[in-house]
């Protein structure tokens, strides 16, 4: 078994963790919607200008929220890139919806927002947006092409908190959108999420599918004499003991992004020109696009190469990983009728993409020794 000694991520404390922690027990509420659930939720509406942010166990319940309050249900379709996680379609197809799978751009490997509209039918729901990497879609043509058919946009911005697109946040433009705090992503409580409700007639409805469709936050705010139920809903609330750890990354957040950007430029430009003799492709970020530094890739001119450079890194003990592998090739996106051809860029970006270490505590020194261990491959 090969010892890895530069892993591809690690999660990072920041110092008042173990502190937060702490007091949410010494508080003795240390269920959903404490007073760090209330600190975290208070970061998320201020910084983004967002109308509600509510904490959730993860993105994925987040996207199953948004699925519940937008009534999908059997019949209904829902486009998504193929290029994404299962959790961007699976919260809708649990409700009944079809799965429509949009290519992606060469670009940005975002949704290509010129296939979005020939989609479009009278079933079609919702469009999710990814916006990947935090790189931000075309959602001046996006919105556009959704309010002219009735359709509603959610942003799965699980990539891209603090990220921005034509100088306004990620997550501002759909009417719903979800974040992840998986050990992954720039911030972090292990496994968590967020709802994003940009348009105010969601949020008491929101509350109520969360508190596992009660209107439990009714009666705490004295609006009701006692709670009952009232809607479909499921248990969405992290422990307040997560969102303590979150609140400690939060506070840190200028921190953590001057150190991810330090990061990515240094890839960047250190590998420029190794990529441009090997025929390799970097990151592309637009000029009216400010991304949020959440990971680094490179586009390998084959899959056999793709496959050579992860084992040539491994066997210096250092952890790179390929990503998505496309959703409408997959076992149950067959059964909706995917096949090969049906979106060429993911299924050619997907063999060819590999992912290079990325945490926040990466140092300069083993930043060095990736690039060099990169440097000496021959694509």
């Amino acid at each position: 078994m090969t010892t890895i000694r530069i892993p591809f991520n690690r999660a990072a404390l920041l110092g008042n963790e173990f502190r937060y922690i702490a007091q949410a027990l010494e508080i003795g509420h240390i269920s959903g919607d404490g007073r760090f659930t209330m600190k975290c939720q208070d970061v998320l509406e201020k910084q983004l200008g967002v109308g509600k942010a509510l904490l959730t166990t993860s993105c994925t319940h987040a996207l199953e929220m948004a699925a519940l309050l937008l009534d999908v249900g059997p019949g209904d379709e829902v486009i998504v890139p193929s290029f994404t996680f299962v959790s961007t379609i699976n919260a809708f197809v649990l409700r009944g919806a079809r799965p429509v799978f949009c290519d992606i751009r060469w670009d940005t490997l975002n949704l290509d927002e010129q296939k979005l509209e020939a989609l479009i039918t009278p079933r079609t729901k919702a469009s999710v947006t990814v916006h990947y990497a935090g790189v931000g879609c075309e959602m001046d043509t996006v919105l556009p092409i959704a309010e002219r058919h009735g359709v509603a946009v959610v942003e799965d911005n699980a990539h891209g908190l603090f990220g921005k697109y034509q100088g306004t946040y990620l997550g501002t433009f759909g009417c719903l959108a979800t974040q992840s705090f998986h050990e992954t992503k720039n911030f972090t409580c292990g496994e968590g999420g967020a709802l994003l409700i940009n348009n105010p007639s969601f949020v008491e409805r929101a509350e109520i599918i969360r508190e596992k469709g009660t209107n439990r936050n009714r009666f705490f705010r004295g609006q009701v004499d006692k709670y009952t139920w009232v809607d479909l809903g499921s248990s969405y609330l992290p422990s307040d003991v997560l969102a303590a750890f979150l609140f400690a990354q939060f506070e840190h957040r200028d921190q953590i992004q001057s150190q991810r950007k330090r990061i990515w430029n240094y890839y960047n430009e250190n590998l420029a020109g190794w990529a441009e003799k090997n025929g390799v492709k970097l990151p592309f970020v637009p000029n009216y696009c400010d991304q949020p530094w959440h990971m680094f890739y490179v586009l390998m001119p084959s899959f056999e190469a793709r496959q050579r450079l992860i084992a040539h890194l491994k066997a210096l003990q250092i952890l790179s990983v390929f990503h998505y592998l496309p959703l409408h090739l997959s076992e149950m996106g067959r059964r909706w009728g995917g096949k090969e051809g049906d979106c060429p860029v993911t299924e050619g970006v997907s063999d060819r993409l590999i992912r290079l270490p990325f945490y926040n505590e990466l140092t300069e020194g083993d930043q060095e020794c990736i690039v060099s261990a990169v440097r000496e491959f021959d694509a």
